[in-house]
This record gives C-alpha cells, structure tokens and sequence, in this order.
C-alpha cells in the first residue's frame, strides 16, 4: 500500500496545495490529489487540524482510486486567523462555516465524477451534519469520525461549563484562548488524541516546521458558538431528514468529546451505521496501528458498497 512507504513528515508529490476563495473572498487553504478512477472524497479536519496530519489517510483511499481533497477551516492552519495572536483558535459563527462548505461542496460535485463521498473528524463531522441537516447536497455517502455532538469540559457538568463560557464571553473575552497557550505538546494533550507517541510527534513537528499550522486553544467564542451549534442538532426533527447513507465511528473513551452524545444524536439518523471502539482515543485515523486499520476496514467496506 502506497501509505506503508509514506513520509509522514513531508508533502507528496502527488498532493497539489493551492488557495481558493469562498464566496465572500476568504482565501481557504485546500488540498487536492488524484487519481478518480472509483470515486471522489472530500475530507474535512477538526478543531485546529491541518490536512498534513492525516497524510496517511488520504494515501491510503488514494492507493483504492479516489481522489482526495479538502480545505482549512476559515481560521486555522493556513486558512488565515480571525484574532491578533494566531495561537488562539478562535472561528465565526458555526453558520459560516457551513456556507464556506457548502459552497466548497457544490464546486467539488461539479467539477468531480461520482460517486461523492464526504468524510469529516471531530468539528469537521459536526459541520458536515449541520450542512446535511441544513442545505442537504447530493451526495452518495457520509463518514462521521468523532463527531463533535457533545463536548468534555473535564470535571464539570456540561451545564456549569456553559454558563461560564457565556459569562466569559459577557466579559469581553470572547477572543482570549480559555486556557494558557504552550501545553500542545504535553503527555496530556497526546493521550486525549491518540495511543501512538510517533504519529503525534509528526504533528508537533508540523507545527514547529510551519508556524502557519500551529493554532493552540479554543477561544471563549469558539467554545460558545460550539455549544450553540450543538445545540441546533439535538433540536427536534433537524437531523431526522437525512437520508444519505451515514458511517459513524466513535471511541467509546473519548476525553474530548462525549461518546453518549454521538450515540444519543446518531441513533435518530434514519440510515447510519454507529460503531465504537473501547481503547482508542480521539483520533482515529491517527491511532496505534491496530486501532488504525480498525477504523480503515469500517470506512474501506462503506466506500466498496457504495462504489459497487
């Protein structure tokens, strides 16, 4: 396979990188690879993600026949900043964000063959649900990674963690990062996102290679628009119209997103497919081998039924 031989640390050849503009001229940062002779996949980062981490994962799909792209979310990795210090992850509402997809999606469609095939991890699935939910595009089958449907906010309850986010954000520091920018690279950090300590180091090493990669924490916004958004998808009816084939992988131990919450909002979707695993950690396509090809074999099968 083409990603057993990968560098995982440098820019293939084969992966064009260029810039282009949402409707209202942001510049996104976006990524494009072929070939195209099974399909296309458009694959969407989380939460100051970068497409450099997941080099492997979009090698691998590119060894089956698809071509691959994506973007950067309108501010991070080197979609630009939308505060002074580019080390807070702060983003606008979550609403445009789904229009800089959406309109990402229609362009995508058009100029690629079928069948169409939207992956998206943590924030990404999340903004995927609320454009499937919201301005439903025609496409074959959606891959759910971590979905961002419930957030941990250590060892306070969710409501408490809410509350104090509003009264942070009515304090005027909506634009500061919740906490202390400098623990990226902590034992802690890692083991919230994955059991395997050379896939992270690959990522930290991105993030010291090109300061335009490296976004540290939430903002007070970022944290209150999340909830908000959340919330528009637990709402009554708002996800039971989708009917596009869904898989939906998750970690049963998740730190930073709530596992019941994906189970809860997932299981109302009319036609998803909801598997689990018990030892990995957030990142799945990042994860220790086994628990990588794990995740592959799900989302292998779901791509072969539906190129069938």
């Amino acid at each position: 396979m083409e990603s057993d031989h990968l560098d995982r640390r440098a820019r293939p050849d084969w992966l064009a990188v260029d810039h282009c503009r949402t409707p209202n001229g942001w510049a996104l940062r976006r990524f494009r690879s072929g070939p195209n002779w099974k399909g296309s996949i458009l694959f969407q980062t989380g939460r100051a993600d970068f497409f450099e981490k997941y080099l492997e994962a979009i090698a691998h799909w590119r060894s089956l026949g698809w071509s691959v792209e994506g973007f950067d979310w309108r501010g991070q990795g080197g979609s630009g900043r939308l505060v002074a210090d580019p080390h807070v992850g702060h983003a606008p509402p979550f609403g445009l964000l789904v229009q800089d997809l959406a309109a990402y999606v229609d362009d995508w469609r058009a100029r690629t063959s079928g069948p169409h095939v939207l992956i998206g991890h943590s924030m990404g699935a999340h903004l995927l649900l609320r454009l499937l939910a919201e301005r439903p595009p025609k496409v074959d089958g959606v891959v759910l990674l971590s979905p961002m449907l419930g957030l941990r906010a250590g060892p306070l309850p969710e409501v408490l963690a809410r509350l104090i986010t509003r009264i942070a954000c009515g304090l005027g520091y909506g634009k500061r990062s919740v906490w202390k920018s400098g623990n990226e690279g902590s034992g802690h950090r890692r083991r919230n996102l994955t059991h395997d300590v050379e896939r992270f180091e690959d990522e930290m090493w991105w993030r010291r290679s090109d300061p335009m990669l490296d976004v540290g924490p939430p903002s007070w916004k970022w944290m209150l628009r999340a909830w908000n958004s959340i919330a528009k998808l637990k709402s009554r009816d708002v996800i039971e119209r989708i009917d596009t084939p869904v898989l939906v992988l998750y970690a049963e131990r998740d730190r930073l997103v709530r596992a019941s919450a994906i189970r809860k909002i997932c299981a109302r979707l009319p036609n998803a497919r909801l598997r689990s695993h018990r030892e990995a950690a957030h990142e799945l396509l990042r994860e220790a081998d086994a628990i990588r090809a794990w995740a592959e074999e799900e989302i292998d099968g779901f791509l072969r039924a539906i190129a069938t």
